[in-house]
């Protein structure tokens, strides 16, 4: 019987996010609450800001025809600080002004206090040493924002910046999307929690806390329903309870052929499952579906994905294939991460025939670092490293290649 062929990265994750839909349901929550949420709709402004011209220097607001030459004397007729209004300013004087206060009326510049000197014997005159441009110095009205106009889009992650633009529209509520709720759960006998006594055979779990620290990177509910036993009835019976109230399921191991994996036959009986081949290293296996909901929610099915054992191997798929199916679900418009053209600093001289991707590191000379042991077992190469390089399958080179890289900074977020 022959092998169907295996997928490539860009096939696997164009069927994923082709199955994705966002969720519909939203929050209300103030503005200071909203951080790392996805915000559900178009926000306009409701004032303009600035709300009026101002000054972005300490200095004078002047008049520009009446300075037409360096060293030109005016008399100072009033002090505006922040937050007050001056009057108008006639011709021939200066006014005293600070940082964010509003330009008075009939000013048309400010010259910064460096460019200004003390007139002896006149201390309400000042003495200014450059000749002004129009409009220096003076941030315009709704230059930031204006009234009425979008400030902010549906589908943006709410950052500390975004909830300072929100604030500054004067907007106390955002509506958000609600979290995506995903339940994960660990199979394999010989699997162990830290602290429990090792088993002969026996290792700790590793997958659980690096997969529920990825949900919950990405601002999911994330639900840890423990290790799961290697029998068939105990699989299914996992799947039902992730099923209730989810609306993923992510598994670690089990998405093998052999006769220990349950997790095919366990989601074949409890809903649909496709398994894949991906031409990926490390990676490769994955599997997804869908699992019938227990409950009588209106959503009928919770998305499944098993995802391989092998804790590198689960942490890239993970990255590559997860993660933007989670966003695509979460309603996001950033669903795929920055890469950038670096230089290797390291021959790679094997090829593969499958797409890698090797855990690296920017050096002090601004180059890559390749962790020496590129095993899917050897987690500290991920600890070790500060992002992924995107090796083409059939591909080498040597040092000083430009290659494609992903940083971990931008694939956990």
């Amino acid at each position: 019987m022959n092998k169907p062929p295996m997928l490539t990265a860009q096939e696997a994750l164009d069927h994923l996010l082709a199955h994705a839909k966002p969720v519909h349901e939203t929050e209300l929550v103030t503005t200071q609450a909203a951080l790392g949420r996805v915000l559900a709709g178009d926000i306009a402004s409701q004032v303009d800001v600035p709300p009026l011209d101002n000054t972005s220097m300490d200095g004078y607001a002047v008049r520009c025809t009446d300075i037409l030459s360096p060293g030109t004397t005016l008399k100072v007729t009033q002090r505006i600080p922040a937050g007050s209004m001056g009057l108008q300013l006639q011709p021939g004087t200066a006014a005293r002004i600070f940082t964010g206060a509003p330009i008075p009326a009939g000013a048309d510049a400010v010259v910064m206090q460096e460019d200004c000197s003390a007139v002896e014997g006149q201390a309400d005159h000042i003495q200014i040493n450059s000749v002004p441009k129009l409009g220096q110095w003076i941030r315009r009205r709704g230059e930031d924002l204006s009234a009425s106009k979008t400030a902010l889009h549906a589908g943006m992650i709410l950052r500390p910046q975004e909830l300072g633009v929100a604030a500054s529209a004067g907007l106390t509520h955002l509506n958000v999307k609600r979290r995506i709720k995903v339940a994960a759960f660990f199979t394999g006998d010989e699997l162990a929690l830290p602290g429990e006594p090792l088993k002969p055979g026996g290792i700790y779990n590793s997958n659980r806390d690096t997969l529920l620290a990825c949900l919950r990177s990405l601002g999911c509910d994330a639900t840890d329903l423990g290790i799961v036993p290697d029998r068939l009835d105990a699989t299914r019976e996992a799947l039902r309870k992730a099923s209730k109230e989810h609306d993923l399921i992510i598994t670690s191991g089990g998405v093998s052929v052999g006769e220990e994996d349950h997790i095919k036959p366990a989601v074949t009986a409890e809903g649909r499952l496709d398994l894949w081949q991906i031409a990926i290293k490390p990676g490769k296996p994955l599997a997804f579906g869908a699992v019938r909901k227990s409950d009588s929610s209106a959503d009928g099915e919770a998305w499944f994905i098993g995802l391989p054992g092998n804790p590198v191997s689960s942490f890239v798929t993970f990255l590559l294939f997860v993660r933007p199916f989670i966003l695509k679900l979460a309603g996001r418009n950033d669903l795929f991460s920055p890469s950038y053209q670096m230089r290797a600093d390291f021959d790679w001289l094997k090829a593969d025939r499958r797409n890698e991707f090797l855990r690296a590191k920017v050096n002090s000379n601004g180059g890559l670092d390749v962790f020496p042991n590129q095993s899917s077992g050897v987690l500290t190469s991920a600890s070790w490293g500060d992002g992924l390089i995107d090796c083409p399958a059939g591909q080498t080179f040597k040092a000083g290649a430009l290659v494609k890289y992903i940083p971990f900074s931008a694939l956990l977020s």
